[in-house]
């Protein structure tokens, strides 16, 4: 077991408490849970940032260069993709689930946009961030990783059984 990095003055240590019992109730399959036990959440905790946003506010915006992995503690994010023939709504995220986590891994602007659904409250982790994690708790690193590769993959074999061939 690894213990939790001491939080530093810049980055001080978040209490996830809401955020851990969320991610304890959501029952999607490949959900974070599997991966981030309660003591790498305590470790992550000094690599996060709480956000809160209202219904309607733009989280994410489609072709963004960013990064970042955003958790979802409370309320219901909306992703949706802007195409030549209109917008394609791609799901509701809610409590204890993450977006953000294809461009994370590939390096590519958003491929959707995401906002807020209802008034939500969410844990950003910008890439430096989890490279700062990455140097001081490898392990927590990796179930990260690991926990949002999971998610991706699953999202990705859902997404091939609604698409149909005509």
């Amino acid at each position: 077991m690894t213990s939790p990095a001491a939080p530093s003055p810049q980055h001080p240590a978040h209490d996830v408490t809401a955020l851990i019992a969320a991610v304890a109730r959501n029952t999607e399959a490949g959900g974070l849970r599997k991966f981030l036990e309660l003591y790498r959440w305590k470790v992550l905790a000094d690599y996060i940032r709480p956000a809160k946003h209202v219904r309607g506010e733009l989280v994410i915006g489609q072709g963004q260069l960013d990064r970042k992995v955003y958790f979802v503690e409370s309320g219901d994010l909306k992703v949706d993709m802007h195409t030549d023939k209109g917008i394609v709504h791609l799901a509701i995220v809610g409590p204890g689930s993450v977006v953000g986590e294809a461009s994370f891994f590939s390096h590519l602007p958003r491929i959707a946009a995401v906002s807020a659904y209802s008034d939500c409250k969410i844990w950003i982790l910008p890439p430096e961030e989890f490279d700062r994690l990455s140097h001081a708790n490898p392990t927590v690193a990796l179930a990260v990783s690991m926990a949002l590769g999971t998610i991706l993959a699953t999202r990705m074999q859902d997404m091939s059984k609604r698409v149909t061939v005509v």
